[in-house]
């Protein structure tokens, strides 16, 4: 088959592909992009999965990273359904599982991540959550006054189980370490947490094993819990198969530069399956969406600003959780006026806002200079109704 000519082609139904197709548009790109994704769905956000899509307080359509409409103005071909099947970067091709053969100019790579099961016995009845009809699914099954378990006490877990406790479900969380983010955040802003689960009814169990999920719970080593529903949230595997039979650099996601850019030649990757080359993979909205623009920026040769320092938005029974920069060791926690600081070397590495206590986007710029504690009385407070409880 005769391969069809593509400018900018874009693998991957995220936000990170929605968003360089965006930037392109608005910088001036004037060339054929084509967005290719094995979803029917166009581009969507996920971060309402866990919160106002499960709440039931957001139409599906509003969760799209565009209006439809937004693709046929802006000429963005949608071929929804096909998956990626093979790519070769020297001749620049990318095959679709039907048969069909693109070839492009410059191709960004934005294939996302996919939900682990937990490797446990009777596993296939538990409930994963990372697309909309996921999302759609659990929301189906999640009827008042039942009960449900989550498997797992991370962002995702914790989101969900918020959720649900919302929709007047009593909601179990089971978590193998002994503090919420498996431990990743420490013991204090857990301990907050734990609390503010505790008040909408959500019970925690830290330090906890499951065995297995059985038609009508899931067993504890020492417990069983009763449920109606079971969510499992035990994080994401990068899809990276596509890129590792081509040939690609790949250590923990497809390793890129400042740029995006990748091993390949005129080749990029952005979103959850994107690592930098000098940095972690952050699986979250606001990574993916600044990768896809900064991917977009590259791909035209413009100059590319500064990559700020990470930012992962989440909810925690109602209440708002803005963690801003990166340490996965630290020397002390501080309370700090809004949330926490996570100190290294008596520098601010990492902030933990509750509530929106703090402006985000002043945080991300003094925290990415590493700052003394005394500096974050700098950043002006927010008037949130009251200071937050932590």
């Amino acid at each position: 088959m005769e391969p069809r000519e593509v400018d900018a082609l874009l693998v991957g139904g995220g936000v990170a592909a929605a968003r360089c197709a965006r930037t392109l548009r608005r910088k001036g790109f004037a060339g054929s992009i084509v967005l290719v994704s094995d979803e029917e769905l166009p581009p969507y956000n996920r971060p309402p999965l866990s919160k106002e899509l499960l709440r039931d307080v957001l139409p599906a359509e509003l969760a799209f990273a565009e209006p439809l409409t937004w693709y046929e103005r802006r000429d963005v071909e949608l071929l929804g359904g096909v998956p990626a099947t093979a790519l070769d970067p020297e001749v620049r091709t990318v095959e679709l599982a039907d048969g069909r053969l693109l070839r492009y100019g410059q191709l960004l790579l934005a294939t996302g991540a996919a939900p682990r099961r937990p490797s446990l016995p009777g596993a296939e009845r538990a409930l994963l959550l990372r697309t909309l009809p996921d999302a759609e699914a659990i929301r189906a099954r999640a009827l008042a006054s039942g009960r449900a378990v989550v498997i797992g006490g991370g962002f995702i877990g914790v989101e969900v189980a918020s959720s649900l406790a919302a929709r007047g479900m009593r909601v179990t969380v089971v978590e193998l370490a002994g503090a919420l983010w498996g431990g990743s955040l420490g013991e204090e802003l857990s301990d907050w947490a734990v609390a503010a689960l505790a008040e909408v009814g959500v019970e925690l169990r830290l330090h906890a094993a499951c065995e297995s999920v059985t038609a009508d719970g899931v067993r504890l080593a020492n417990e069983q819990l009763a449920a109606d529903l079971v969510v499992a949230g035990v994080g994401v595997t990068p899809r990276v198969a596509l890129a590792e039979a081509a040939g690609l650099e790949v250590d923990d996601g497809v390793l890129v530069d400042a740029g995006q850019r990748t091993s390949g030649p005129a080749l990029f990757a952005a979103g959850d399956m994107a690592r930098p080359r000098d940095g972690v993979r952050i699986e979250h909205w606001h990574a993916a969406r600044e990768a896809g623009e900064r991917a977009a920026l590259a791909m035209l040769g413009a100059e590319l600003p500064p990559r700020p320092a990470p930012w992962v938005f989440s909810e925690v029974a109602g209440r708002t959780l803005d963690v801003v920069g990166w340490a996965p060791a630290w020397d002390e926690v501080r309370a700090v006026p809004g949330g926490f600081a996570y100190l290294v070397g008596g520098r601010v590495a990492q902030l933990a806002i509750i509530d929106g206590a703090l402006p985000v986007e002043a945080a991300r710029a003094l925290v990415a200079s590493r700052p003394a504690l005394p500096e974050l009385d700098a950043l002006p407070p927010r008037d949130t109704g009251g200071a937050p409880t932590v």
